[in-house]
């Protein structure tokens, strides 16, 4: 089957298990994964592979984009502090705690000295961030309110960018390549600073543009243009492509859809990006599936469901430092967002590709990229299919909840 048929095949797949999953409530990206699982077990076709080059060409930066520009800004306005920190510090924390208790318990388990603090930081900097494609996802099949599914969804956005980053350090750093700590700070700094830049100087121009001009499909095409090509060039000139595209999207909807666009451009564009999302979304759920295989969890069992815990008691202690730090502040979180944010914090796509993408000569490279499409699977399962059930049982509903920036 050549790669058309089998493109068409998949979008095929995907709109039956959207129209199945409609009277079930199973999340429909948690059930895309599960179809790819049991289609890519029994051979039942050959899709394209998720590389780093398919996922950074295609999925992320549409993706990326979607998700920003719909973004609410007036809730972001309240809780971008908390999502900053979860973003930056929250990375660095949740790095290194789940390499710490990782190697720990594999020792303790396995006796295996490969397992040692080089290969915790590097899977520690895979599942780092929570994905924005897995978060974004689900939080717009469920009944949250609106602060906390932008605060879960802001997060990701911007801990995406940052976890590419630390991951790109912390293989310099293992490897010996990098000497010193104020090296990785600045390069830290460099990458991030450089991809914020360019997404604001990319939205700024677009917007102009946009803001000229009242004609749908120069307009749509002027955001694909944002999207794109903000994350294109940032990869050329090595800064962070992730950050360009979420910052040319934020600022292309709060100055293009809401203040430059007429309505009639805007229902257009706000449709158009709709359809992207889900069809980009479809894709590659699917084929986060397809990287699985059941022998793999199998074999390494034990090892992947260590890793899962690990990752969960890292984002656990995550968010309960950002619950003390502000439980005497203004915009210290309600009653059941930390336990939201805790298991809302899945991985995706994007930690797939980073350990498939790992470099040859890195030790344990096929342990980790196995461990790590394991936790993947296991926590868009375990976490996704679960999450709907712990926001009804909290009682948490899709009211406005008041958090003041102001802390």
């Amino acid at each position: 089957m050549n790669v058309e048929s089998t493109v068409v095949l998949l979008f095929c797949v995907a709109t039956a298990t959207a129209v199945a999953v409609r009277r079930l409530r199973v999340p429909y990206t948690v059930a895309l994964v599960i179809v790819g699982l049991i289609m890519g077990s029994f051979d039942l076709v050959t899709p394209p592979r998720l590389t780093r080059e398919l996922l950074f060409t295609f999925f992320l930066p549409g993706l990326l984009f979607e998700a920003a520009f719909h973004l609410d800004l007036t809730a972001f306005s309240r809780i971008w502090r908390s999502a900053v920190a979860l973003a930056v510090p929250g990375v660095i924390v949740g790095m290194v705690v789940t390499a710490a208790i990782l190697v720990l318990v594999l020792r303790v388990v396995s006796g295996d000295p490969a397992y040692d603090w080089r290969f915790g930081l590097v899977f520690g900097a895979l599942v780092a961030a929570t994905d924005p494609v897995a978060v974004t996802a689900l939080f717009k099949e469920v009944k949250a309110p609106a602060e906390l599914a932008t605060l879960v969804e802001s997060e990701s956005l911007f801990n995406d960018g940052t976890a590419i980053v630390f991951l790109a350090l912390v293989l310099s750093f293992v490897s010996g390549t990098t000497p010193s700590i104020a090296t990785l700070g600045t390069q830290f700094l460099i990458v991030t600073g450089g991809g914020v830049a360019l997404g604001l100087v990319m939205g700024r121009g677009i917007a102009y543009v946009i803001r000229r001009v009242d004609d749908p499909m120069i307009e749509i095409t002027l955001t694909m243009i944002a999207a794109y090509g903000s994350f294109a060039l940032a990869e050329d000139l090595s800064v962070s492509g992730v950050l360009a595209t979420v910052v040319a999207g934020m600022f292309c909807a709060r100055h293009a859809r809401e203040t430059g666009m007429s309505e009639r451009s805007r229902a257009a564009a706000e449709g158009f990006w709709e359809y992207v999302g889900f069809a980009l979304n479809s894709i590659v759920f699917l084929l986060i599936g397809f990287e699985f295989r059941i022998g793999d969890l199998l074999h390494l069992g034990r090892e992947i469901v260590a890793a899962f815990a690990a990752m969960l008691i890292a984002r656990a202690i995550i968010v309960g430092m950002l619950t003390l730090a502000q439980r005497n502040t203004s915009a210290r979180l309600p009653r059941g967002w930390p336990t939201v944010l805790t298991w809302g914090g899945l991985r995706g796509a994007l930690s797939l590709v980073l350990a498939l993408a790992l470099p040859p000569g890195i030790p344990g490279r096929e342990q980790l990229v196995a461990i790590t499409v394991g936790t993947v699977v296991l926590s868009l399962i375990v976490q996704g299919f679960t999450m709907p059930y712990l926001i009804d049982r909290l009682g948490i509903v899709a009211t406005p909840v008041s958090v003041d920036s102001k802390a």
